[in-house]
């Protein structure tokens, strides 16, 4: 196995953590409120919100820290932040000590991103990049199916009723260090001993510098460059309405669920999350496919319009429609962050490294549009909160019309890939 195949494998062994993490939030919203006895959506809309807060302070900050100290540097402390974090909250059961730790936790994940993406570009390839973004997020997609399925197997086994049920040795031993009326905490446990092996993997690991390459992260002459081009804040405002969109509707689903349709969300509540970001990782596998067949500005534009009607059929369908409907917004948006993300770096001849850090400062559309559909939802109701995902759709679907990339992602006829196949 090649260096460069190595280094993706770890690569995506990363974003598998990241996501694992990251994208539980939703799943855990309504054990927080009842946890913490939280009198409005608002409030538990500061969880997330605290957390991506984190990416609009610390990414292009991360980017000119990287160009002093290099790459594993920042890497190793990416990790080290959120092993604290998440062994503060498993010791600490406070709503306080869980908006610090969940700050914590975005901080080193903005840290992580920051220089994850313009490694993978390095290593990848700027021809291939869209090819690798859509399967870093289809190990996104991954972490974030599996995550929701721990955590429901936890709580059944670590509740009352549960507890005759389990007696093996990982079950006794969260029993002992989980409050009984909190069992979901076991989690971030389980989050430590990911963080943990993440942590030792990179401090025994030789990573390729970025300096010699346009992707270096650079000062900050690069930054104030970039932001006087206009394509810069289209690609900007384009990553914060994905992320928007995509935290806003999956960690309101199971609320919207529970309060629209009486579904239990530590059951079908969560399992429904969870196929929202299984449906991520099928949509991934296709999006690679038809990555490989179809300009990239074409995808963008129809998995627009599919997600738009697929959240209005959410929204005012009936229970089993919003149960197949949700899920599917998962398998529709699942090539827009790649495909965004992969335009953005390839709009630009230079500082790859440096608008990278802008873009994942964007990923503050995490804490923005949960909070904002949280302050919506108290007011006038969870479906009229979610509504709000409609713009940041619309504003994507946009960009597929508007992008004109430098380097197109590299193509090939159905006749080409099935002979690429046989041979």
């Amino acid at each position: 196995m090649s260096y460069r195949t190595r280094m993706l494998f770890l690569i995506m062994g990363f974003w598998f953590t990241i996501s694992f993490i990251t994208n539980i939030l939703g799943p855990l919203i309504p054990d927080m409120v009842s946890s913490f006895e939280l009198t409005d959506l608002a409030l538990a809309g500061f969880i997330p919100t605290s957390f991506f807060l984190a990416y609009a302070l610390m990414s292009i900050p991360t980017g000119m820290l990287t160009e002093k100290i290099g790459e594993k540097p920042i890497l190793i402390i990416g990790f080290i932040l959120p092993l604290i974090a998440t062994i503060l909250f498993g010791v600490l059961h406070t709503y306080l000590v869980l908006l610090l730790s969940s700050f914590l936790l975005g901080i080193g994940m903005a840290m992580l991103q920051t220089v994850l993406n313009p490694l993978q570009r390095a290593v990848a390839g700027e021809e291939h990049y869209a090819f690798i973004a859509i399967v870093a997020q289809f190990v996104f997609g991954i972490a974030s199916f599996l995550s929701p399925r721990v955590y429901g197997y936890l709580v059944h086994h670590l509740t009352a009723r549960g507890a005759a049920l389990s007696d093996n040795l990982m079950i006794s031993f969260f029993r002992k260090i989980t409050p009984p009326d909190m069992p979901w905490v076991s989690l971030y446990w389980i989050f430590s001993a990911l963080l943990l092996v993440a942590l030792l993997v990179t401090l025994f690991v030789r990573f390729p510098s970025l300096e010699t390459s346009d992707e270096s992260l650079t000062g900050s002459s690069s930054y104030s460059d970039l932001f006087k081009q206009p394509l810069v804040w289209v690609f900007f405002i384009g990553i914060f309405s994905y992320v928007a969109a995509e935290q806003g509707i999956s960690i309101f689903i199971s609320t919207f669920l529970e309060k629209i349709h009486d579904v239990d969300p530590r059951g079908t509540g969560a399992i429904v999350v969870s196929w929202f970001w299984g449906m991520m990782t099928i949509g991934c596998i296709v999006g690679m496919v038809l990555l490989k067949l179809f300009d990239s500005r074409k995808l963008l534009r129809i998995s627009g319009i599919i997600s738009i009607l697929l959240l209005a059929f959410g929204l005012w369908g009936s229970r089993l429609l919003a149960i197949i409907a949700f899920p599917s917004i998962g398998l529709s948006i699942s090539m827009m962050f790649g495909v965004v993300f992969s335009l953005a770096l390839n709009s630009v001849s230079n500082h790859h490294g440096a608008f990278a850090g802008i873009l994942c400062s964007a990923i503050v559309g995490g804490a923005a549009g949960p909070l904002l559909i949280s302050i919506i939802a108290d007011y006038a109701g969870i479906r009229a909160g979610l509504c709000l995902p409609f713009l940041f759709l619309t504003y994507i679907t946009v960009i597929g019309y508007w992008a004109k990339p430098l380097v197109n992602n590299k193509t090939m006829s159905l006749k080409e890939m099935l002979h690429l196949n046989k041979s």
